[in-house]
């Protein structure tokens, strides 16, 4: 049994290190369970489950994560419990303890990460992934699974990269797959049995979690490949393990604890506002969009509890700004009532309400008005290509007519800067799809210019950003089997249209990394060969790999060669009827329906949005949500 140590880290340290403020917790309404911290300070051991939170990336985007605040609170809730707070170091901080041999610990307790029961981390980005390693590696936790014994944690992993977790199946003992606030509690209370009976049987732990609907236990599956390294299948090892794991959902967002005293950052952070959910999913099936498939179907939160979360959490936590949150915020159909009463209640306390990237096509001038009462900043929308017949292929839904519609609103409502969201390399995008993005830019340029004209006013110059990202084939999307762009034809896209607008000082042009990109699709669409891939990287310094700064392309090309593999393997182009190295991973939506999308998509055919007609996804087997409205 390990002995109970509380982390001492000097003020000489803190200081050495840029935004110590990320090191030392103390935050409002943070939760720290003293009677289990006495009890360890007294016995050296709890018989509560303790587990650690961790965020593979620094504090201020981690304190910026949504899911971590929910289950914080929902893992705080009862009193077996306690949850505690871990994000990555810097590269500063991590060499200071490297050097002076501090391990990484929570911000609750200052305690090592391999002092707990459970170390789970939230992934919502593949770049991550040797972030995890980093964190493992300062907080004494074996990297592998398979190396880790009675003494060490159970690791698990959870969030939107979790559906195709193989290229990091090594280092994972329990993955969820889904929503967590159910299946984590689930989880917790299993370990809290192995340790009240001894922990005698790691592996008969490992058997039991896999018995948990929406866990997916790496370890108990043997993956196989054929002469020429092409993935075949995934299966048990034994009997008794599920072929197949079903994410889990939560079927009454209302019902759910949701966190109304969320804990307060002590500094800025990415997003420093405060959150309400809407609803999870999205109506509409963007082809591209892995989110808009695997959050499906879409429930929605009563107006009501919103509007009551709202308030709560303006008092408990001072921020000025409250996010609407969603994957398409416009769509949530309690919009008009939940602005009324949640700028009812912020009357004359200075609270502006945040929303993201709206769908044009449900823009309403009497929304804008609502959100400029309380503070007036750009608008930001997502066209994602540039011509009608792009947008039909992407199944984006909407026309150029929506789009000038729209921005006609935004003029005349007294706005003057707009961000408009595009990708490049999308199947099968021409020269002509890039050029459109210009030609649509320019467009709203000129009809600025005429609305001024119109009215007879003097106007500053508008500010008209588009911004580019590239196209990544993720899994459980329509284009999950499509091969990337090239750098060569992607580099020329970007110069393309960089000449295209260059003489129109108005419009700015933001664009996205080539090989970071490509690293991404590789992470994405790889499967357990990765994982000494990753290992290696890791060991050669590639971490925060999601920073361009850290991001270091040549070295994971040099690793990827050394373990034999090649980036083509993984960014090519997928036969429909190839074995997928996700295929034991059940979303609802069927993989015969993403192939009846991708058809789609070449056909040019649009296939309308749920509330609009049922297309036959497969999410109805949830028995809830759009599907049953």
């Amino acid at each position: 049994m390990k002995k109970h140590i509380e982390v001492n880290i000097s003020h000489a340290d803190l200081m050495s290190v840029a935004s110590p403020g990320r090191y030392v917790g103390g935050e409002t309404n943070v939760i720290i369970k003293n009677e289990i911290l006495n009890e360890l300070r007294t016995n050296g051991y709890t018989s509560a489950v303790r587990v650690a939170f961790g965020f593979p990336d620094v504090y201020e985007i981690g304190m910026s994560n949504l899911a971590m605040q929910i289950l914080y609170k929902v893992l705080n809730e009862p009193e077996w419990c306690s949850c505690e707070r871990a994000f990555s170091p810097w590269p500063d901080m991590d060499k200071v303890m490297r050097d002076k041999n501090i391990p990484l610990y929570t911000l609750e307790t200052k305690s090592p990460l391999n002092e707990f029961d459970v170390v789970c981390f939230s992934i919502g980005y593949e770049m991550a992934y040797t972030n995890v390693l980093q964190m493992l590696d300062l907080g004494g936790v074996p990297l592998k699974s398979a190396d880790r014994t009675e003494e060490d944690p159970i690791v698990v992993c959870g969030g939107p990269v979790a559906y195709n977790i193989e290229p990091m199946a090594d280092f994972f003992d329990a993955v969820f797959m889904g929503e967590g606030e159910e299946v984590d509690l689930e989880l917790a209370q299993m370990v809290k049995e192995y340790k009240d009976s001894g922990k005698k049987d790691r592996q008969e732990l490992l058997r039991k979690l896999a018995s948990i609907e929406g866990v997916y236990v790496p370890s108990l599956y043997k993956d196989e490949y054929d002469l020429e390294g092409h993935f075949i299948a995934l299966k048990p090892i034994e009997d008794g393990i599920p072929t197949i794991i079903t994410k889990r959902i939560i079927k009454d967002l209302d019902g759910i604890p949701y966190p109304t005293e969320p804990v307060v950052p002590n500094m800025s952070t990415v997003h420093n506002r405060a959150y309400i959910e809407l609803f999870r999913g999205c109506i509409r099936g963007c082809r591209f969009c892995q989110a808009g498939y695997i959050y499906r179907p879409v429930r929605e939160k009563s107006a009501q509890v919103l509007c009551d979360n709202g308030i709560a959490i303006e008092k408990s936590t001072g921020y000025d700004e409250l996010g609407l949150l969603s994957l398409s915020t416009s769509d949530y159909r309690g919009l008009p009532e939940l602005t009324d009463g949640l700028l009812k209640a912020y009357e004359g306390h200075h609270t502006s309400l945040s929303l993201p990237s709206l769908r044009i096509d449900n823009f309403a001038m009497e929304l804008m008005n609502k959100i400029s009462s309380t503070r007036k900043s750009g608008i930001t929308f997502a066209p994602e290509a540039g011509t009608q017949r792009l947008r039909d292929v992407i199944n984006k839904g909407i026309t150029e007519e929506d789009i000038l519609k729209s921005v006609r609103m935004i003029f005349e409502g007294g706005w003057s800067t707009v961000k408009l969201y595009f990708m490049l390399g999308l199947p099968t995008e021409t020269m002509d799809d890039v050029k459109g993005i210009a030609d649509l830019a320019i467009k709203i340029e000129d009809l600025y210019y005429d609305i001024a004209r119109e009215k007879d006013i003097k106007v500053r110059r508008p500010e008209i950003t588009i911004s580019t990202s590239l196209f990544i084939p993720k899994p459980f999307t329509a284009f999950q089997w499509e091969a990337q762009d090239s750098i060569e034809s992607l580099g020329e896209k970007q110069r393309y249209l960089k000449s295209l607008i260059q003489r129109h000082k108005s419009i700015h042009y933001n664009w996205h990394g080539f090989e970071t990109s490509v690293w991404e699709a590789v992470l994405a669409r790889g499967d357990r060969r990765m994982a000494p891939v990753i290992l290696d990287g890791y060991k050669q310094g590639c971490i925060f790999d999601a920073w361009d700064d850290m991001f270091k392309y040549e070295t994971w090309l040099q690793v990827l060669a050394d373990n034999g593999l090649t980036v083509d393997q993984f960014i090519g182009a997928i036969d429909v009827d190839a074995p997928l190295a996700w295929d034991h991973i059940n979303i609802g939506v069927t993989r015969k329906f993403l192939a009846l999308e991708r058809k789609r998509a070449y056909e040019e055919t649009v296939t309308p949005n749920c509330r609009e007609k049922c297309a036959g996804c497969g999410a109805a087997c949830f028995k809830t949500g759009v599907c049953y409205e």
